[in-house]
Formats: structure tokens, sequence, C-alpha cells
């Protein structure tokens, strides 16, 4: 329960605190530029957000739950081809993350400043919060038990929308750069692991179909500690290693060089771009104070 409820956690604080944070720099700006009568058109984008995110989710559960009803080759095939299309979308966030999180703030009034208007001002609420909503949703839908994963999902997000008041009151300080680089680190992870999974499925439907017979050299393993302390399942060392780095006890060779070969190029782009300069960094106790 917990491989399944820790991820959903981690993911939904992390982009419920990115959504709550940008739309407090927005409500911060307008307050500063003296416009105060667009508050409202921001609120009622976050509300949208939020909407347009869970119908979003439900349409992705719901087409989950028919294709899973299929068994065999075909569920799998489903959940390889699902779990790539949802990498695609996610390391497309992920790479926003790193090029825009060290500069969130002066991005976002920028943005502000570029749609200073009713609807201007909704719709542009409206895709940030969205974005960071479909995001919780792809990988919810990628999850084994997504009943578990989504209450691990709901208690991040009330976590961030808890925190994200204390600091806009200034009751505590955080210093989010460090949270954010942390929850990204993670997302990382668990986005090689899903493309892992989606590798692993494949094979899976290919041996199902008899494409792919037993001792096929494509079925051969990287390594097998389904034996030991490292099982990613039930193992005292393993378990906690899944749901923290994606571990996976006896990967294909093919699985293994996709998940980590897509992590280390993953960590290897984010340490380029954050040696370039970046202004407005997000290195303060926290921006919504």
């Amino acid at each position: 329960m917990l491989t399944q409820m820790i991820p959903g956690l981690i993911v939904g604080f992390r982009e419920g605190m990115e959504a709550f944070l940008i739309i407090g720099i927005m409500l911060q700006y307008l307050t500063k530029i003296e416009k105060p009568e667009l508050k409202k058109n921001v609120s009622f984008g976050l509300l949208a957000g939020i909407g347009g995110s869970v119908v979003f989710g439900l349409i992705l559960w719901g087409i989950s739950s028919l294709m899973g009803q299929s068994g065999g080759a075909v569920s799998k095939l489903w959940e390889s081809g699902a779990s790539f299309a949802a990498l695609i979308f996610i390391a497309t966030f992920i790479y926003w993350m790193m090029k825009h999180g060290s500069s969130i703030t002066g991005d976002v009034e920028s943005e502000v400043s570029r749609n200073l208007s009713s609807k201007g001002l909704f719709a542009l609420s409206t895709v940030m919060v969205l974005r960071e909503g479909a995001e919780i949703a792809l990988f919810a839908f990628t999850a084994v038990e997504k009943q578990v994963y989504l209450l691990g999902t709901l208690a991040g997000l009330l976590i961030a929308a808890v925190l994200a008041v204390l600091i806009n009151r200034s009751l505590v300080k955080v210093r989010l750069s460090v949270i954010f680089n942390i929850t990204l680190a993670y997302l990382i992870l668990q986005a090689g692991y899903m493309l892992g999974y989606s590798v692993h499925e494949f094979l899976s439907a290919l041996k199902t179909l008899g494409h792919l017979g037993s001792d096929s050299f494509i079925l051969t393993k990287m390594f097998n500690l389904s034996g030991t302390v490292l099982n990613h399942k039930t193992g005292a060392l393993g378990v906690p290693m899944n749901f923290l780095l994606g571990w996976y006890s006896k990967p294909e060779v093919l699985q293994f060089i996709a998940q980590y070969g897509f992590t280390a190029s993953a960590f290897i782009i984010w340490a380029r771009v954050n040696r370039r300069p970046a202004s407005g960094r997000l290195n303060q106790a926290s921006t919504l104070s």
C-alpha cells in the first residue's frame, strides 16, 4: 500500500504547491500594480483549472478501467502505450520546471502583464492550474493501485494547501527552492520508472502473443534479486527503494537501459540548465509571504 500512497502524496504535494504558489504570485502582483478588481478572475481560473483536472482524470480513469477489463496481451499493450504517452507529456512538464523553476516569480509576473484583462487572467490561471492537475492525473493514471495512489495524492494536495495558506499569511517560513528541487528529483525518478514499466509491459505483451519465446535474448534479465531483501514488492529494502527510487528487482536489460538512461539524461539536462543565469530565483524563505 505504501508503494502507491507515498508516491501519490509526494506528487500531489509537489504539483499542488506549484499551483498554489503560481496563484499566490498572480494575486500578489495584482495587488502590487493596484489591480485588485481582477483578483476574482484569477480565483475563477483556479476553480476552472481544478474542475478541468478532475474531468481529465476521470476520463483517463474510465479509459484505463475499460481497457483493463480486456485482460491478456491487449491490457498489457494498453498499459505500455498509455504509460509511454503519459511519459512524453510528463517529460515536457519536467523540462518546463527545470527551465522556469528558479525564475518562477518573474515568469509569472511577466505572463500576468501580458494578459492583464478579465478574460486573459482567467485563461492564464486556468491553464497554469490545469497543467499541474494534468500532471497529477497522468501519474495517477499509470499507477497500479489507482485508488490508493489517489488517496495519497489527495493527502499531498491537502498538505500543500495548508502550507500555502500558512506561508501566504507569514505564519511559517519555508525554503521553497529546496522543496521544489527535492520533489523535482523525485518526479524524474518516477518518470524513469514509468518508462521502464512501459518497456516491461510491452515485452510481456509480445511474450503473451507468442512473438517472443520465454528463452528469447530480448527477455534476458539484467539481474534478478527477487529472492532477496531487495525484492521490490516484499523485500525490507526493496519496498522503500521501489517507492522512493523507482527500484525494480528483476528488470529486463532493455527495461533497465530505458529507465536509467532516461533518469541519467534528465539529471544531466537539469544540471546544464541550472548552470545558466536566471533572474527572480526562488531561493528566498518563501515567495508567497
